[in-house]
């Protein structure tokens, strides 16, 4: 148990899993591969749910016993998680909630005098350019908004509201 725990850990922490390392493991219960994907899957909700509960380790024995696994199980699950709880934590943290960063803003205001619709239309509007990066890759992408004047004014006036609520925290 212990073993295999391990090598649900590494797939966790992002080191990758060995399925053939695995299929070992379970060779003596005779696992098929559903079987196997299933205790894989299992071993990871407990692991990682335990660490996101910050769950000590004799809590998670006591509990899992409750459940009916055996001591011997719960003994080699639990050392296998007090041995990374750490880093599986610190992993979690990373990989939680994630949005978009912003890199960068350029803007431009563009005043239309008239349109082929209109002879006189004199108004201003604002394209913002905004450089984002993913929250799941590294990659760039442009977003482009175009705002009227009223709407950047009021968006002009959250952010304010925003900074100043920000600054107050601080």
């Amino acid at each position: 148990m212990k073993l295999l725990c391990i090598q649900v850990l590494k797939e966790i922490l992002g080191e990758g899993i060995d399925y053939e390392k695995v299929a070992k493991l379970t060779s003596d219960a005779k696992f098929e591969s559903g079987d196997i994907k299933a205790s894989v899957a299992v071993l990871s909700f407990i692991l990682s749910s335990a660490a996101k509960h910050s769950v000590d380790s004799e809590s998670l024995s006591s509990e899992l016993q409750q459940l009916g696994l055996p001591k011997e199980h719960t003994t080699g699950l639990c050392k296998s998680y007090e041995d990374k709880h750490a880093a599986l934590q610190e992993k979690l943290r990373e990989s939680s909630l994630r949005l978009n960063r912003l890199e960068s803003v350029s803007w431009r205001v563009d005043y239309t005098l008239s349109s082929s619709e209109l002879k006189e239309v004199n108004e201003p509007t604002v394209l913002l350019k905004l450089q984002v990066q993913g929250a799941q890759s590294s990659t760039m992408e442009p977003m482009v908004v175009s705002l009227t004047a009223d709407k950047f004014r009021v968006l002009l006036t959250e952010l304010k509201q925003a900074q100043a609520m920000m600054n107050a925290l601080n």
